[in-house]
């Protein structure tokens, strides 16, 4: 059975990378990047067409990310949230207005592959926001060529040491695959792990939309906050009326605004209200004594009947009153 991997590996090295990238791409956590190199290991050992590896990178790639494309393009939103809610790297969804995806518009996907995390949540969200199908293809194109010309590039310069790996392997059997597999599920866990630690890190007491709403009724209004980024609200354009909007780069001016003995309500459209309860933290870092994040957030507000304005679709100022 020794050599019998190597074999496998130089027989189904297409497919294997086809699959592989496929699934990344789709949004599992199971990395492409390792095996995209090995395969350009074998590639430099004449085992595997090189033009072959970089073309099936390329195409898994894009059918990947166009079904996130359409995805985006016609669900909007929907489709963000459900990301995040599945989502094993929860920052890339929590701290998403920090990229400025408004600005770079399709450019952004040119380097979404090499940024954790980014690499889903980019053609989904470029979808939203109207980019048109040629342009994303030609971006997402460069920049799949990119990301997997650099791992089957890699592989190719270093064959010889992958040649060592590869056989050690081989020679290891069951066991390599043992570990291997133990090493996938490491990751995995690892990746849990780091979302269980920002929700806890994340719990404190929210106050429910019955009860924002009747504290309005009752005329003791809090200065309620949307801190979703520019570019949620540029796909979602709901806001709670007379909300301020801001992003969770805007503390010190919503500091700046707000008096510090006001009660504030933040709100997101995230899963635990994360970027909410990230900005709530901050402000009580910074003196304020009554502020919340909205438990369910817009989402909750809007379904339990309450009122709701709309924003243009474009980029608001960073913290304004809506009107």
């Amino acid at each position: 059975m020794a050599h019998h991997i190597v074999a496998l590996i130089t027989q189904y090295g297409l497919l294997l990378v086809f699959l592989n990238v496929l699934v990344e791409q789709a949004g599992a956590p199971v990395p492409a990047v390792p095996t995209m190199i090995v395969a350009g290991a074998l590639a430099a050992m004449d085992k595997l067409p090189l033009s072959g590896v970089l073309a099936v990178g390329l195409l898994a790639c894009l059918l990947a990310d166009f079904a996130w494309y359409l995805a985006g393009r016609y669900f909007g939103g929907g489709v963000m949230r459900t990301l995040c809610r599945i989502s094993l790297s929860p920052d890339s969804c929590v701290k998403q207005s920090e990229l400025r995806f408004q600005r770079w518009r399709g450019g952004v996907l040119l380097l979404a592959k090499f940024v954790p995390g980014l690499s889903t949540v980019a053609p989904p969200l470029v979808g939203a926001m109207g980019l048109r199908a040629v342009p994303f293809a030609l971006f997402d194109g460069i920049g799949s060529l990119l990301w997997v010309g650099v791992a089957v590039s890699l592989g190719y310069v270093f064959a010889n040491q992958i040649d060592d790996v590869i056989e050690a392997l081989a020679n290891a059997g069951s066991v390599a695959l043992m570990l291997i597999g133990c090493l996938l599920a490491l990751y995995i866990v690892a990746k849990w792990w780091q979302r269980h630690r920002l929700l806890k890190t994340l719990r404190m007491a929210r106050i429910t939309v019955d009860e924002l709403n009747e504290a309005i009724e009752d005329g003791r209004t809090p200065v309620v906050v949307d801190v979703r980024s520019d570019a949620s609200r540029m796909m979602d354009t709901r806001i709670i009326p007379g909300a301020l909007l801001a992003d969770v780069n805007s503390v010190d001016r919503i500091a700046a605004e707000v008096p510090i003995d006001a009660e504030l309500v933040i709100y997101c459209t995230c899963p635990n209200e994360a970027s909410a309860a990230m900005v709530a933290k901050a402000l009580m870092a910074h003196g304020y004594k009554r502020v919340r994040p909205l438990l369910g957030g817009l989402d909750a507000w809007e379904t339990a009947g309450f009122p709701v304005h709309r924003v243009p679709g474009q980029e608001p100022e960073v913290v304004s009153h809506a009107a």
